[in-house]
């Protein structure tokens, strides 16, 4: 089959890659030409720009977009001023759901369809395959069957799936109309953060478990530790991390990458610590006050992101101007 895609960034690219082995024509485009002529040696058509990139698609066009959520819409837009009615837009990015049911409304009386597609794999993905969200019309999502079972990693090895399974044992699921599958995602990107989160926040408690070992200060400004001598574990968390992904309830490819990031730099000397956050978490929490659903765990772990790049500063310095102010409590310097 042949497929459009706009946007060879990291996964982009990659997406290309897997539809070329498989036997799939593709036609690329990028602002950055470099990009786009790596693809054309791996034997995809390149275009120089969108109105060639259209031109360059049999009827009816079907057109993948892999960009920044900031820039979708706009692009969505552009492109749609230059297909047909039957041609078809696909959103793989981590765009937001509303904006997917917006822009499918706005290009149905032209006739164009809209696909967003929830895309998990990351840089991982070309090798094992993309788990994929999606949401549109039926007839739309049914002619990319192709493009969508070659992208997905398929079933387990040695795994038959029921007959009434559909396609979820494959890797990819059609979720509903319009924005149903950024909504599917946007979850899921919550959930993540909360898995993430509980990783971390386990694996710290191992690391302070020598904390009966360390001298502490004695002084009214600092907590002593009660019973020590229950907490003089000098715990390997590479080693920890590694066997918890043979035969542990907790086991997850989160944490095989994990194991990973440790048995390659155990102290992680190579990261700030300053976590981003790309929407969709605070999308989820929107949905969740909205339908009145509780989710304090995904909001615990979106409010950490924001810590972790200092934006909790000024209300700590609040809490030690107000210690001082009714206590006369000084600050202690910070430990290292």
């Amino acid at each position: 089959m042949q497929i459009g895609m706009i946007g060879l960034g990291r996964m982009g690219a990659n997406m290309v890659q897997r539809l070329l082995r498989a036997g799939h024509r593709c036609v690329v485009y990028d602002i950055n030409p470099e990009a786009v002529a790596a693809l054309v040696e791996a034997g995809a058509v390149g275009a120089a720009s969108m109105e060639d990139f259209v031109a360059r698609l049999e009827k009816p066009r079907a057109a993948w977009l892999m960009l920044p959520a900031a820039i979708t819409g706009q692009n969505v837009e552009k492109l749609a001023g230059l297909m047909e009615k039957g041609d078809t837009i696909i959103d793989g990015g981590n765009s937001y759901y509303r904006d997917a049911v917006d822009l499918a409304a706005k290009l149905q009386p032209a006739g164009l369809n809209f696909v967003d597609v929830g895309t998990s794999g990351g840089v991982w993905g070309l090798e094992r395959g993309y788990c994929l969200m999606i949401g549109g019309p039926q007839e739309a999502v049914r002619r990319l069957d192709p493009v969508f079972a070659t992208l997905a990693p398929g079933a387990e090895k040695g795994a038959k799936a029921p007959p009434d399974a559909g396609t979820a044992p494959f890797g990819y699921l059609h979720c509903g109309p319009s924005g149903a599958g950024h909504f599917v995602k946007m979850v899921h990107n919550g959930i993540e953060y909360g898995v993430m989160a509980a990783y971390a926040e386990g694996l710290n408690i191992l690391k302070a478990a020598n904390a009966g070992a360390v001298r502490r200060e004695a002084d009214a400004e600092t907590t002593p530790l009660a019973e020590p001598q229950y907490y003089r574990f000098d715990i390997d968390l590479p080693a920890v991390t590694e066997v918890w992904r043979h035969g542990s309830v907790i086991g997850s490819w989160l944490l095989d990458l994990t194991a990973q990031a440790l048995k390659d730099d155990p102290v992680l000397a190579g990261f700030s610590g300053h976590v981003s956050d790309s929407g969709e978490g605070r999308w989820t929490l929107k949905a969740a006050v909205d339908t009145g659903v509780p989710a304090p765990v995904l909001a615990s772990a979106l409010f950490d992101r924001f810590s972790s790049r200092g934006e909790a500063e000024f209300a700590d310095k609040l809490l030690s101007a107000m210690r001082y102010a009714f206590g006369g409590h000084l600050e202690k310097p910070k430990a290292g």
